[in-house]
């Protein structure tokens, strides 16, 4: 009877051909691959990379949000002097708003840095308010509303250093107007006159962060208040988006 022999399938034969090819395959160990453990050195390596990326970043968004105010004085005090001459005495060095309280005619206590935010167009004149005094609130007030769309970003201010009562005749003119009592002392320390003129004489110019920065001419006229308008529309333009608009 022919058929399938278990002795058929004896490896011991060595007349038989090999049943797989399984055996021509040499013994050789399992090979693995093993991925080492950072060391210390390495981990501190890459925090101290992620915290110098982290303030690299931070600096980036400290220097966006400061560039409109960087911009602004550049435009003005580097570019646009070159090309168009201030009618206003630019101060060097800038006097930051003293740190003292005026008062309101109503005699509420204001502290006078809580001005700061927006343009202020300052006189000096005491409450008795002569004819030059009226004059200069004139102009401060027409300034203004040359503005246009920009007059709610100029503040117009009365400064009193004196105790004289304001005019009652005066008073609806002044509805728009931010008048404040000061001591003498401080006002005269903070600004100050051209060489021969008083501190009357002049407008002031602050900007809104606090800083007196241009003197107008003494006596200003219609044809003086033209060119300080130019010098104001300037900075608007320069200073647009770091102000706040009607405070």
């Amino acid at each position: 009877m022919s058929g399938f022999k278990l002795s058929d399938a004896n490896p011991a034969r060595p007349d038989l051909p090999p049943q797989s090819h399984l055996q021509h395959l040499p013994d050789s160990p399992l090979g693995m691959t093993v991925h080492s453990m950072p060391t210390p050195e390495q981990m501190v390596g890459t925090d101290g990379a992620r915290t110098r990326l982290g303030r690299l970043k931070m600096l980036a968004v400290l220097l966006v949000c400061a560039a409109p105010v960087l911009a602004s004085y550049l435009t003005y005090y580097v570019i646009r002097p070159s090309a168009h001459k201030s009618y206003g005495e630019l101060i060097e060095p800038q006097r930051e708003l003293p740190a003292f309280t005026a008062q309101a005619l109503d005699a509420q206590p204001v502290a006078l840095p809580s001005l700061k935010g927006q343009w202020l167009l300052i006189s000096v004149a005491g409450g008795a308010c002569d004819e030059a005094c009226e004059k200069h609130l004139y102009l401060q007030r027409q300034l203004r509303e040359s503005l246009g769309k920009d007059k709610d970003r100029l503040d117009w201010v009365w400064l009193v250093p004196d105790q004289a009562p304001v005019r009652p005749a005066l008073l609806p003119a002044l509805g728009q107007a931010t008048v404040l009592r000061v001591p003498p002392e401080g006002l005269n320390a903070w600004l100050s006159p051209a060489a021969g003129q008083a501190l009357a004489d002049h407008l002031y110019l602050v900007d809104p962060m606090g800083h007196w920065m241009m003197r107008f001419p003494a006596r200003l006229d219609l044809a003086g208040a033209g060119k300080a308008k130019r010098d104001l529309e300037r900075l608007m333009r320069a200073s647009a988006g770091w102000d706040e608009a009607g405070r």
